[in-house]
């Protein structure tokens, strides 16, 4: 195989591990938040924590992570239920709090630009340093 082919392979191999490393996480066992008796608010609160990230590990949701912070906030996400907020209400408490970055899908707009866009810029130079390489590759083989 020649250098351009193990390049590409590693790319590929690298992209196919990135796309796949959420399916594989679990979602967080806290022991110190109670769970909702009536199914349907355990479901409503699961749902709005899977909408939250966890601003220590951002790369996952609250309800994935075992972060003390992430534990807080699911704590406060019941709570809010539990006093009958809605979901707006509470995504609007903690984007105050927090700023968009704690929402999973942050709202484009010109300072959360990068946020949308970061991940392509990264494809795109990645590809371009691919296609250099492979060039490269080609022009020491002819």
């Amino acid at each position: 195989m020649t250098m351009a082919g193990k390049c590409l392979a590693f790319l590929l191999l690298l992209l196919a591990s990135a796309l796949t490393a959420p399916a594989f996480s679990q979602p967080a066992t806290d022991t110190t938040v109670q769970t909702f008796r009536d199914p349907a608010m355990e479901t409503r609160a699961r749902h709005l924590q899977r909408q939250l990230r966890c601003l220590v590990c951002q790369g996952e949701s609250v309800d994935e992570s075992s972060s003390p912070f992430a534990a807080d906030v699911r704590r406060l996400v019941r709570t809010q239920i539990a006093q009958g907020r809605s979901d707006q209400q509470i995504e609007d408490y903690l984007v105050a709090r927090y700023g968009d970055f704690i929402l999973m899908k942050p709202p484009l707009q010109p300072d959360t630009w990068l946020l949308w866009l970061g991940p392509f810029l990264v494809l795109l130079i990645a590809g371009l340093v691919a296609w250099v390489t492979v060039k490269k590759a080609a022009a020491r083989e002819a």
